[in-house]
């Protein structure tokens, strides 16, 4: 994909950002930028898209995405009615890998603390006791000030260092695009395919949304995510499916249907290759 380059702006009088939004739409563009970001749902659900990994995000989500990897996290619908029914928080650290100087990194000491953020080039999904404690820490990085700030941060980053239970979220031949003016149009895409994924979504009627021929969107579409564009549905299709077995108690059949699938067996095994198991284990997972 070609997401927008932006420049994360930090005060003059601090070596990195922390900050806390309560609105939707903040992070709801494909972008990049060099520092590196934690980021902690506390509250809100929907799709997230990291390089070239798409899936649902939750509130508790710890997420630590590497310098330069795109990203985006699109809300559901429900969060942005006039009235809304649910409300975001959400809080978010940007720094890059020097803030505590270029030789910081070198030191014997924090290898574990270099491999971190090494992997987190592709991504990490943050689980276990870990996720709790940053969480807990992002909340104090928004009111602290002083060295007790830096002492903090290099505390998350230790602690993330040492969790085993961090799955690493786009695949590890992704390499993002420069930046051209693509961005609308890739973003176009994503967010009628969001809004439409249920039912089926013709080619002419997704190349039209792109403004493009049909033939040169499919070639477009690939070139950008590395995936084809039905692929990408079905990867939407999942999550939403996932999302319905942990908070609802549909029976499987309308569960396919709601979720886009048009027969049960197409819903099953593209189900099990991207989540790695059974519509029925992962709900008994969630649900335990």
């Amino acid at each position: 994909m070609r997401p927008q380059l932006l420049k994360v702006s930090n005060e003059p009088q601090r070596s990195f950002s922390v900050r806390q939004d309560l609105v939707p739409h903040i992070n709801n563009k494909w972008h990049m930028h060099s520092e590196l970001e934690l980021i902690h749902i506390k509250s809100g659900e929907g799709t997230q898209f990291i390089g070239d990994s798409i899936r649902r995000f939750r509130s508790g989500d710890v997420i630590l995405v590497g310098s330069h990897l795109p990203h985006y996290w699109k809300f559901d619908a429900s969060f942005f009615e006039e009235v809304p029914s649910r409300i975001t928080d959400v809080r978010v650290a940007h720094f890059s890998e020097t803030f505590l100087g270029g030789q910081f990194l070198q030191l014997p000491e924090n290898s574990g603390i270099r491999n971190l953020l090494e992997r987190s080039r592709r991504g990490l999904q943050v689980f276990g006791k870990a996720s709790h404690e940053v969480a807990a820490i992002l909340e104090k990085l928004l009111t602290i000030e002083g060295s007790q700030r830096i002492i903090l941060m290099l505390e998350a980053l230790a602690i993330l260092s040492e969790e085993k239970k961090c799955v690493q979220l786009s695949s590890i031949g992704f390499k993002p695009d420069g930046v051209t003016t693509d961005n609308e149009r890739i973003q176009a895409v994503f967010d009628y395919s969001i809004k439409n994924f249920k039912r089926k979504i013709k080619l002419e009627e997704i190349a039209d949304i792109a403004n493009i021929s049909p033939n040169s969107f499919c070639r477009f579409f690939k070139s950008r995510t590395r995936k084809t564009y039905s692929q990408f549905l079905i990867e939407l299709r999942v999550g939403y499916a996932c999302k319905l077995l942990i908070e609802t108690n549909q029976c499987l059949k309308r569960l396919c249907f709601e979720s886009g699938f048009n027969n049960f067996t197409s819903f099953h095994k593209y189900f099990k290759i991207i989540t790695g198991k059974s519509p029925m284990v992962y709900q008994r997972e969630f649900t335990a």
